[in-house]
């Protein structure tokens, strides 16, 4: 019976790698890469050092695995290619913006993790922009590119303008994440927003017959703040 006890309660190496991944990813968050210890991150696995090193044998391992687990870009491009390839541009922006903002991708931990790295000038920093930013970006651009021979985007520099969007929704993620500068707008309010003012900003049937949400929002706004007013 206690053999069987033993056996039920043990952990397969899978479960004991995700656990590692997932200390080190708040270590590496809290204190970076190069302040975090090998020894703290298996005292907070409840493990021997020894068998994070059986598992990963130095924390580049570490860290290359922990984007490999946790970057939403694979997972992302994998969506967004579906509607892409049917070129459903309204749809393709807002998986995107959904995915940062409704879903809250990266995670706090992840995020600053990435931003440690980067602000300690690490080559783990250059190895999650070329196998994860750039690589995003890019496919992002070609889409634009696309969508501009098509007719449907006017002439725009399209990896600038890839940088413009994904500029809007990471510079709200990080006011409102790590700045605690929240705004009072529904998650879904402020993702339209988002997309709509992008997409009237690159396309070429931008239909003139109706209001963009945007600025719907902000006249709704205004007769409300004037009603509070009175």
């Amino acid at each position: 019976m206690m053999t069987m006890k033993h056996s039920k309660s043990r952990i397969s190496g899978n479960e004991r790698k995700a656990s590692l991944i997932e200390a080190a990813t708040v270590l590496f968050a809290a204190k970076g890469f190069n302040g975090t210890k090998t020894r703290e991150i298996a005292e907070r696995a409840g493990v021997s050092e020894a068998l994070v090193f059986k598992h990963f044998p130095t924390k580049k391992h570490l860290y290359a695995a922990i984007l490999a687990e946790q970057s939403p870009v694979p997972r992302m491009l994998s969506e967004i290619k579906k509607l892409a390839d049917r070129r459903e541009d309204v749809q393709v922006f807002t998986l995107i913006a959904n995915t940062i903002i409704l879903r809250g991708v990266p995670d706090p931990d992840l995020m600053r993790l990435l931003l440690f790295s980067a602000l300690e000038g690490h080559k783990l920093s250059d190895m999650f922009f070329q196998n994860h930013v750039r690589v995003f970006h890019e496919f992002l651009a070609n889409y634009i590119d696309r969508r501009i021979r098509d007719g449907a985007f006017r002439k725009v520099d399209s990896l600038l303008v890839a940088r413009a969007f994904m500029g809007m929704l990471i510079e709200h993620r990080l006011l409102t994440l790590l700045f605690r500068m929240p705004v009072s707008n529904p998650p879904e309010t402020i993702v339209a927003t988002f997309v709509d003012l992008f997409l009237d900003g690159i396309r070429t049937d931008f239909p003139r017959n109706r209001k963009p949400l945007v600025r719907r929002w902000t006249k709704n706004r205004t007769k409300r703040s004037l009603r509070t007013r009175r």
